[in-house]
């Protein structure tokens, strides 16, 4: 009775141990060693990527804003959320895509509609947007409906409208366009991008100096 006892305590004794042991291990050493390691290295990545104006965050790289004036460069719809007021400034409480299929009609009359005010908003005195000129990303939403980043076509198709309603030249905005494309991922990985957010806000400061 005694031996069984006592083999009891010493297997409850190790099993405390143990846990200790691994809650210190793997519940303290390491979260702080790997977050010691991102701050050091990634510190942008492991804060959310944040973007900042005027020194103040306004939000991440990683997550599309909604709700542009047309003063400013929009970004892809985001028809995945849903109509609602939640998702307009990183009150991020839904995320998805429509689920629709390739020939849906609904996804197809969304496409039509999205279609004609691209070219309604986008053509100017002087310039008017074609049909064959509209890119799939300014139609359609992301997977996430979240998308930061536009195609350079987007963003150019838009260039005349930003010019005409913020008294500057094509030849500035698209400059600015150029300056905020980043190429494919290591030269061949995925397509060129634009960052909605960050091209808006050097274009704010265009506008500004001018």
């Amino acid at each position: 009775m005694n031996n069984s006892v006592s083999n009891t305590a010493r297997l409850l004794w190790a099993a405390l141990r143990a846990l200790l042991v691994l809650t210190l291990v793997t519940g303290v050493i390491y979260p702080l060693a790997v977050t010691g390691v991102a701050q050091a290295l990634f510190n942008n990545k492991a804060n959310g990527s944040e973007i900042k104006s005027e020194g103040k965050v306004v939000g991440s790289s990683l997550i599309g804003q909604q709700g542009y004036s047309l003063d400013y460069f929009q970004p892809r719809p985001a028809n995945g959320l849903g109509v609602n007021s939640i998702n307009t400034q990183y009150k991020l409480i839904l995320s998805g895509a429509t689920n629709l299929s390739a020939d849906s009609k609904v996804l197809v009359q969304q496409v039509k509609v999205a279609k004609a005010a691209v070219i309604k908003d986008n053509s100017v005195p002087g310039y008017t947007v074609k049909a064959s000129q509209v890119p799939a990303d300014a139609v359609t939403s992301s997977g996430s409906g979240l998308d930061p980043d536009i195609s350079p076509a987007y963003a150019d198709l838009q260039v005349h409208r930003i010019a005409e309603r913020n008294s500057l030249t094509v030849a500035q905005v698209r400059k600015l366009v150029d300056e905020h494309t980043d190429g494919r991922t290591l030269g061949f990985i995925g397509e060129p991008t634009v960052n909605v957010l960050e091209l808006n806000i050097a274009l704010k400061s265009l506008v500004a100096k001018s």
